[in-house]
């Protein structure tokens, strides 16, 4: 696996095998541990830090990201504890020149709940993933540095050394450790890209004079020797996140960022008297950098999040694509570790998340280069950065393996020939798909509804049981996939799917349109959608005023699986045995081992 650094003699060996380990706390593996943990794997999580780490980087999650943070059941307390994106107030020479609102348009619609992501400091966001985490009885594990990787000779295992000079197994390991991953290196693993010595910023958690600046504007300052920009913390009362141009040399080299230096910025670019800037903490150096690791995993060692890609800074994509990452990787991991699913559905981590990196790191480095020409123009301002693109909830899979259409889906299975360092170019188009650059915004799509491989779109609707309130992202939550029935015809293939299934992790979702009448019963969940909301958002309205029916099935990090007519029920069960094994013959005999436990 080309892991090196053996054990030597002497080394201590941990009891407790874990399931997986995570290596880094950043959000990034703090979403994948929490995934993990609700699936009932045996998790632990680790960080070099002595502390719960602090940066001043990441100003919060985009709208896909606060999904996947609704589903593991934060969401709210990230919305409490953040703000919405603030309107940005342009100056030059000191004087206020523009004032941009770049969501000012924007409104939730049936399908897309947020439409905007939420302003809260990545440390704050770090507390609450910790708190959920430790409600699963899961504790990151400081001060732990991970110093060496090698597959056990019996190729289950992970034996995973650290500084202490204690050598633990696992059964898989996960590096969310940062752009200087200490697992890549070990993987050996290349980084290729640029590192951009002369775009720099400094950056800091700094305190101003109570009523300095107006708390409900981002504050940015352009001009042609620097530029300041300060934007209010949520959930304080004096701070602000301080990025600017660096002081210089006189041989024009960045000096490294200070209280004083982050002061003499202020007074130069702003009309606030240096004195106004009371504390300055969290100081750091930022560069352009735009790296991509050669490959996301070497055989049971997977990379997510910086540690396998960084991009430049233009329109936040950073940890929200580790965060995506985590939740495209757990549920995998869960399926394979329950026994549900062959090793082979780990292959598809890489094959759907490679591109999407890629694709990103155009897309931010696009959007870098539109903001700085736009910041050359008074009035220009880093609303250049933020497009529809920069929500990700237009990012999907449709060049996926696992975004089969109907008729391929129900052929036998048969493991995926593609190997490790397979691209999507190469691996067998199942039809055409966009590649991720051409993804479709949302509501987009040939049909005019999504395709498979596209986030699953949200709808309200009724609880037909208690008639409550709901939506279809509510369903979605927790660790299962979903199959969706419309139409009369649906239900056949709904009780066979939970009979076959309703222990390997599926539910099932009977959606009642409203003039359906008789009795709402059956297995699994039934909401009523009462607004038309659901059937206008999968197409499915054409079987409406019909007794055939159309069957959906939602993979668990809710992208669409499969979309198949009611009456083809062999394509639905094909497409679960991909991901949950055979599930339960009909005479009742558990057909599944928990494979995990054999390795």
């Amino acid at each position: 696996m080309g892991m090196g650094m053996g054990m030597g003699m002497g080394m201590g060996m941990g009891n407790d095998l874990a399931d997986v380990l995570v290596v880094g706390a950043g959000p990034t593996g703090l979403v994948l541990a929490c995934d993990l943990a609700r699936r009932g794997a045996a998790v632990r999580i680790v960080d070099r830090s002595p502390a719960p780490p602090r940066t001043s980087r990441a100003k919060g999650p985009n709208a896909r990201s606060l999904e996947i943070l609704d589903d593991l059941g934060v969401a709210d307390e990230v919305l409490a504890a953040g703000s919405d994106p603030l309107p940005m107030l342009k100056y030059r020479d000191r004087l206020p020149v523009a004032e941009t609102d770049p969501w000012a348009d924007s409104a939730p619609s049936p399908d897309v709940p947020y439409v905007r992501g939420r302003l809260i400091a990545q440390w704050r966001l770090e507390e609450i993933l910790r708190d959920r985490l430790a409600g699963y009885g899961v504790r990151v594990e400081l001060g732990r540095e991970v110093v060496g990787l090698a597959e056990a000779a019996d190729g289950r295992h992970v034996d995973v050394t650290f500084a202490e000079d204690r050598t633990e197994r696992v059964r898989y390991v996960v590096g969310c450790d940062g752009a200087h991953s200490s697992v890549r290196k070990l993987l050996g693993i290349g980084f290729e890209g640029t590192t951009a010595e002369d775009q720099v910023m400094v950056c800091g958690d700094v305190d101003l004079a109570e009523g300095a600046l107006d708390r409900t504007r981002w504050h940015q300052w352009f001009d042609e020797d620097g530029a300041v920009m300060l934007c209010p913390i949520p959930g304080t009362r004096t701070g602000w996140w301080f990025q600017a141009g660096p002081e210089r040399d006189g041989r024009g080299r960045p000096l490294a960022p200070t209280a004083d230096g982050f002061r003499r910025l202020l007074a130069r670019h702003t009309a606030l008297p240096g004195r106004a800037l009371t504390r300055a903490e969290l100081l750091s150096t930022y560069r352009v950098n735009v790296r991509m690791a050669d490959r996301f995993r070497a055989g049971r060692v997977f990379l997510a999040g910086d540690a396998a890609h960084v991009h430049a800074v233009a329109g936040g994509l950073g940890m929200n694509t580790g965060i995506q990452d985590a939740f495209n990787l757990g549920w995998k991991l869960g399926l394979v570790l329950a026994g549900h699913a062959g090793a082979e559905l780990l292959d598809t981590y890489e094959e759907e998340r490679l591109p999407v990196a890629a694709r990103t790191l155009d897309l931010t480095s696009e959007r870098l280069r539109a903001t700085l020409e736009a910041i050359r123009r008074p009035g220009g301002g880093l609303d250049a950065a933020i497009t529809l693109d920069t929500t990700g909830l237009g990012v999907g899979y449709r060049w996926s393996s696992l975004a089969r259409v109907h008729d391929e889906a129900s052929r036998p299975y048969e493991t995926s020939q593609h190997d490790e360092t397979s691209r999507p170019d190469e691996t067998p188009r199942l039809y055409e798909a966009p590649r991720p650059d051409e993804a479709p915004r949302p509501g987009g799509g040939l049909p005019g509804f999504p395709q498979h491989g596209d986030r699953a779109p949200d709808a309200p609707c009724v609880d037909a049981v208690t008639g409550a309130r709901t939506r279809l992202h509510r369903v979605f939550a927790g660790p299962r996939t979903t199959v969706l029935g419309f139409g009369p015809g649906s239900a056949a293939v709904l009780r066979e799917v939970a009979a076959a299934y309703g222990d390997a992790g599926v539910r099932t979702c009977r959606v009642y349109a409203p003039y359906e009448s008789g009795a709402r019963s059956g297995p699994g969940t039934a909401v009523v959608d009462d607004e038309g909301h659901a059937a206008a958002a999968y197409g499915t309205e054409a079987f409406s005023d019909t007794d055939t029916g159309t069957v959906i099935v939602v993979r668990p990090d809710h992208h669409l699986g499969l979309s198949a007519p009611a009456d083809d029920a062999g394509s639905v069960h094909a497409y679960l045995r991909r991901l949950h094994g055979a599930g339960r013959p009909r005479n009742g005999s558990p057909a599944l081992v928990d494979a995990a436990r054999k390795g």
